[in-house]
């Protein structure tokens, strides 16, 4: 995303439409707005459509000139609280800001939907707007992760969509969340790693054995680097890219990490302010905890994709004020003017197709009959 100097504008068959569910998340609608003020700022190629109550949205976006030539209101009621259960929207939330957010992907009207709202809702009513893409067993959401690596960031999935995946939707997280960082930091061969025990071969469970299986054999097709198994401690490694896991351990890592992450600020904030000397000492280093504070804000990480959609979602987190709204906004946009999801979806057909051919080769003449008696009970199909 490039900036620019405000007032600076583009033509509407040059810009790409985010559509952002406004009434989502903890802050409100007035932090929702704001960082679509701070995105329209830097990016004279964004428009967007707001979803939400108009009453509400219009003196807000009002606030912030560059908005009002580049924003649409899109009046929506309703709104999906933190507490409702994804059955209860699926059924009664057609007048929410979170469905007409995603109808509007649906529609085509936007090239991608933002949201601070409830994550199971979202992810609920996205599978039901937008669909799953062929072959997708489940959606994944994949966040981003602080490394040491060259682009500072690697990326983790599933981190709550599916608490447990077999071994074939493990091999479609890989997949998709190498497209994804492939696309996002411009890193033509992504190195996939998947989260285990340990990094001796013999460790781990049965699925996630036949999963490494998988992940290495399609690495040709999927164009990543498989790294094997990796552990825990290599979350932040420079020698991986993405890492895979199932949504009940990668949910656990993501709240860890964040946890981990507040004791140490609060911490270091305590120890600098303990004392005169130490005030002192936080002054003389002033410069370099303010370049550590900017690389570790949680704010700038902001925005898990979901993927295995037929359409861009991106789940901001609930508590986010306007910059961690416009770093998701960013995140959306990336991805839509890279055109990854039709990247996506043309990479999972293929390797689809390549692992079916792969197995027609290795099993023998008793073993079809089987096979294709399961793809009949399970509807995928048959040779």
């Amino acid at each position: 995303m490039s900036d620019a100097p405000q007032g600076q504008t583009h033509s509407p068959d040059d810009r790409i439409t985010i559509s952002v569910d406004a009434m989502g998340g903890d802050e409100g609608p007035a932090a929702v707005v704001a960082g679509c003020a701070v995105s329209a700022a830097r990016n004279p190629r964004i428009g967007f459509i707001l979803h939400g109550d108009e009453a509400a949205l219009t003196p807000l976006v009002a606030r912030h000139k560059l908005l009002g030539p580049i924003t649409r209101i899109a009046h929506s009621p309703g709104v999906v609280r933190m507490d409702d259960k994804p059955s209860q929207v699926m059924r009664h939330g057609r007048e929410t800001s979170m469905w007409s957010a995603l109808t509007s992907v649906r529609e085509g009207e936007a090239q991608a939907a933002v949201s601070c709202g409830n994550t199971g809702a979202l992810m609920a009513v996205a599978m039901l707007r937008l669909r799953r893409l062929e072959g997708v067993h489940r959606p994944a959401i994949a966040c981003l992760w602080p490394s040491h690596g060259e682009s500072g960031y690697n990326t983790l999935l599933d981190v709550g969509a599916d608490v447990r995946a077999d071994e074939e939707s493990l091999l479609q997280y890989a997949l998709m969340g190498a497209a994804y960082y492939r696309n996002a930091f411009d890193a033509p061969r992504p190195r996939v790693g998947l989260l285990n025990v340990g990094t001796e071969e013999h460790k781990g469970r049965g699925e996630i054995k036949e999963a490494a299986r998988l992940i290495a054999e399609a690495a040709g097709i999927g164009r990543y680097d498989f790294v094997g198994f990796v552990e825990g401690t290599d979350l932040a490694s420079a020698d991986v890219d993405v890492i895979v896991t199932d949504g009940f351990t990668g949910n656990i890592a993501l709240k860890t990490g964040e946890g981990t992450a507040r004791l140490v600020s609060e911490s270091l904030r305590e120890e600098l302010t303990a004392s005169l000397w130490s005030k002192a000492a936080a002054l003389v280093a002033s410069s370099p905890l303010r370049r550590l504070k900017r690389r570790m804000d949680p704010r700038r990480m902001n925005g898990g994709v979901f993927l295995g959609l037929n359409g861009t979602v991106v789940k901001s987190h609930g508590s986010a004020d306007a910059t961690g709204v416009s770093a998701a906004i960013k995140l959306a946009f990336r991805l839509a003017e890279s055109g990854f999801q039709d990247r996506i979806s043309a990479r999972l057909v293929s390797v689809a197709d390549a692992l079916h051919e792969q197995i027609l080769d290795r099993e023998t003449p008793a073993e079809a009959p089987e096979r294709a008696e399961r793809g009949s009970q399970t509807g995928t199909p048959k040779p």
